[in-house]
């Protein structure tokens, strides 16, 4: 599998995927989740990405399943040293039963209790890249900063990154690291795909925060961060009949785009999500999805993105379909 540096050209060589782990132990039961997880390893893949709140709306579950269920997979594998595990920080419910209005947040103390649960949970001493999961401005960014800042000197975690923040706190948060000298975020991991939601009627799911066109800018102005992606496929809604878009992409840009994807697709030989994700990872910015699949076979199908190869011509036609012509100027 391909492979690339993240977090700045001194940063660890990850896979050109990263493998979410969201569903396991949970909907993807821990054989299936253990067999996903040795495919996309043998398959060259060494990202994978969890959370310590996953999958905590599901009844009956804890937060703790999908951390559990890879902690097992490496006890049970060996080959820490082989793999990179990204997790998060500061969207788990300190009630059960509720949501994100009694979040853990990102104070010193959150942050501390978080990661050694996450620790705990994986099975192992140090988490290669953590996240901040979602903002928290009830507390300063100093005390959030200066904390990773100390998880990192300490050895508890590599690179750190911010997920579902807006792009100028991203970019306040960075300049502050810098100027006191601290380790800065130097991933950004947001929602993104090959469609494009309206943004005047927010997004179904609690708490995502999509790509903006400004968030793209920054990010190319950066050279050192790596833009991460999740919910890429758009939970099957491509390519399954039975998993309708959300109503956040009902717009007259929606099936122009999806005609030119199936067009390219066909063309190319490849399936629809697969195009999806070459055209992610070959934009500028380039992105690194995050991909869950439920089975071995959906993974196959991910990894067959590595060898479509998306000609200038056809990201091009990608690129401008379901966009408004600009008006020619008139006398």
């Amino acid at each position: 599998m391909r492979r690339r540096r993240i977090g700045g050209p001194s940063g660890p060589l990850a896979s050109a995927l990263c493998l979410g782990a969201l569903p396991f132990g949970s909907s993807v039961d821990e054989k299936t989740s253990f067999a996903i997880l040795d495919r996309f390893v043998e398959a060259g893949g060494n990202l994978i990405d969890t959370s310590n709140n996953y999958v905590f709306w599901v009844p009956g579950a804890t937060g703790d399943e999908s951390e559990t269920t890879v902690g097992r997979w490496l006890a049970s594998r060996g080959g820490r040293d082989d793999v990179l595990i990204s997790t998060k920080a500061g969207a788990r419910p300190t009630v059960p039963g509720t949501g994100l209005e009694t979040a853990e947040g990102l104070s010193a103390d959150a942050i501390g209790k978080a990661v050694d649960g996450s620790l705990r949970r994986l099975g192992t001493d140090r988490i290669d890249l953590y996240w901040t999961h979602i903002e928290d401005r009830s507390v300063s960014l100093a005390e959030t900063l200066g904390t990773l800042d100390g998880l990192v000197t300490g050895g508890k975690a590599g690179l750190i990154g911010c997920s579902n923040h807006t792009a100028w706190r991203t970019a306040q948060a960075r300049d502050l690291s810098r100027a006191n000298g601290w380790a800065a975020y130097t991933c950004v991991q947001q929602r993104q795909s090959y469609l494009q939601p309206r943004f005047d009627t927010g997004l179904p799911e609690s708490g995502h925060v999509h790509v903006t066109p400004e968030l793209l800018d920054y990010v190319r102005s950066e050279p050192e961060l790596t833009l991460m992606a999740y919910s890429s496929l758009l939970s099957g809604g491509y390519t399954r009949a039975d998993k309708p878009l959300p109503a956040a992409y009902d717009h007259p840009g929606t099936p122009a785009r999806l005609a030119v994807l199936r067009e390219v697709a066909k063309e190319l030989d490849a399936t629809p999500n697969q195009v999806v994700l070459s055209w992610l990872m070959g934009a500028d910015p380039s992105a690194l999805p995050i991909v869950g699949v439920s089975s071995v076979a959906q993974l196959d199908e991910v990894l067959g993105a590595l060898e479509v190869e998306l000609s200038a011509e056809a990201r091009a036609r990608l690129d401008a379909a379901g966009i408004p012509a600009e008006r020619g100027s008139s006398d």
